[in-house]
């Protein structure tokens, strides 16, 4: 009898150890599906971080072009005016309009009209303007011998030295005629014009500024003189009508120094 409880109880203690050997394994079961579960709920969230990343990248791409597009909408064009065979009467008449426009300039000075005028070179200088050498009397230096030709340049270079502190490097050569020989004395870079006003042919200011205007372009470098009133005010009205047309004026040296 007591061997028959026995077997029964051993019967059901083993069913007793087998469903809580399932409940076990249910429980792994189910801890590992909530696993893989959140895995794959998490995954849809990286894959939305890479499609976020996906779509900025044209933004990028767009803001680059449109920084290129900005510089090339920013490019402005330069242009020189420069004036030869000053100073003169008129010198400070153009020095004032220049300056109530903040227009920098050129002037190419003639050494022999400097003589008494050495205050209109130092305003030249500390308004901001670029000095340049035109010779001392105005002369053909291909027509002369080296050693005049020479002074001629160097003679007007002392007269800028003494009264700006300084000496310049950019020299005008009359009709623009710049001998190689000039090479061997003296260092320095002429300066030539791609936009004539001819402004010393008439008195007609209309005439002068329309010329200049249509010939206008970017780097053009214009020559005028300031020893004629009638090119003072022709250079004053071609500064308003190319500063409304969107050009900067530079001095010379901007456009040939870069």
């Amino acid at each position: 009898m007591s061997d028959k409880y026995g077997t029964v109880l051993l019967f059901y203690t083993g069913i007793v150890v087998l469903v809580l050997l399932m409940a076990s394994g249910i429980e792994r079961y189910q801890n590992r599906f909530s696993s893989v579960n959140q895995n794959i709920d998490t995954q849809p969230e990286s894959d939305i971080s890479i499609q976020q990343n996906v779509n900025v990248q044209p933004k990028q791409d767009y803001s680059v072009n449109q920084k290129i597009d900005t510089q090339l909408d920013q490019h402005i064009p330069r242009i020189a005016l420069t004036f030869d065979d000053g100073p003169s009467y008129y010198t400070e008449e153009l020095l004032d309009g220049l300056k109530e426009r903040d227009v920098p300039a050129s002037f190419f000075l003639v050494g022999s009209n400097i003589d008494g005028r050495d205050r209109i070179v130092v305003r030249m200088y500390e308004e901001g303007h670029l000095i340049g050498n035109h010779t001392y009397d105005h002369v053909q230096l291909t027509a002369l011998p080296e050693k005049v030709a020479c002074e001629q340049v160097t003679k007007t270079q002392e007269r800028i030295r003494e009264i700006t502190g300084y000496s310049t490097v950019f020299v005008r050569p009359p009709y623009g005629l710049w001998p190689k020989k000039m090479e061997y004395c003296v260092t320095m870079i002429p300066v030539l014009w791609n936009i004539d006003s001819q402004d010393w042919t008439t008195s007609n200011v209309d005439g002068i500024v329309n010329k200049v205007v249509d010939s206008a372009r970017d780097g053009g470098i214009i020559l005028m003189h300031d020893c004629y009133d009638s090119s003072v005010q022709a250079a004053l009205q071609i500064v308003d009508k190319l500063k409304t047309q969107g050009y900067r004026f530079v001095t010379v040296d901007e456009l040939l120094c870069e």
